[in-house]
């Protein structure tokens, strides 16, 4: 696994340098823990995340390593979304943790019922509401999304300290209307997914641009070159 991790690195790495996708750096030295397994998990900063925090997490599967490992460190209350009806069905049978919050549905750039189309893998999880090569477009349920705002006006939170994305896809559709919300984010962790995109290298540049403007700075990368955290400057 960890010889898998430094290979899919340097491939990034090199796809980054030949202009393929977006190029990133490191922002800015902090401290950082990785929360949850290889698979699911995330580097955050924990001197940032206060006891009892309030943390999103976008985009479950069947897997809550990470929600878990935030939960048990802080005492975090968690609320999770994802749309997939396998995701859905593994949180009703799996016993979870008091602290963690699960929504049937996910985030998108507005509230509406959308077509999610279901990975080719039967054994996959994540499917997408964008067609890539590892989804099946005859293959489609419909879902409900909402938008971060209305997501906002249901739970009544004032203020975030992690955001955790891993929406296939749909990040560079509904960044935008989460950091013009007003609601102050502490921390904001992201899988991308450039490679999904003919013109993903344009849509992860458009991504961390924006991201930038609003303050945040990369402080860890994955070994994999795909979990991105960041972090918002004081004003």
């Amino acid at each position: 696994m960890e010889r898998n991790n430094r290979l899919k690195r340097l491939e990034y790495w090199l796809k980054a340098r030949l202009g393929k996708i977006a190029f990133i750096r490191l922002e800015q030295k902090r401290e950082t823990a990785w929360y949850g397994n290889q698979y699911g998990g995330f580097y955050a900063d924990p001197s940032l995340i206060p006891t009892g925090g309030i943390v999103y997490s976008f985009g479950i599967g069947e897997d809550i390593s990470f929600d878990r490992a935030i939960i048990e460190k802080h005492g975090c209350r968690v609320y999770g979304f994802d749309p997939t009806p396998k995701s859905i069905s593994w949180v009703r049978e799996t016993s979870i943790p008091e602290n963690f919050f699960f929504h049937p549905f996910g985030i998108g750039a507005v509230t509406e019922k959308a077509i999610f189309r279901l990975p080719k893998n039967k054994d996959h999880v994540s499917g997408s509401v964008y067609e890539h090569r590892l989804v099946d477009n005859d293959n489609a349920v419909e879902v409900l999304l909402k938008s971060f705002s209305d997501i906002l006006a249901d739970l009544g939170h004032q203020q975030i300290d992690v955001l955790k994305m891993d929406i296939e896809g749909s990040e560079y559709a509904i960044i935008e209307d989460i950091l013009t919300s007003g609601i102050p984010i502490t921390q904001i962790l992201v899988e991308t997914h450039e490679r999904f995109f003919e013109d993903g290298k344009t849509k992860g540049e458009r991504f961390f641009k924006l991201l930038h403007r609003h303050g945040y700075r990369i402080f860890a990368i994955s070994d994999t070159y795909q979990e991105i955290s960041l972090v918002k400057q004081p004003m």
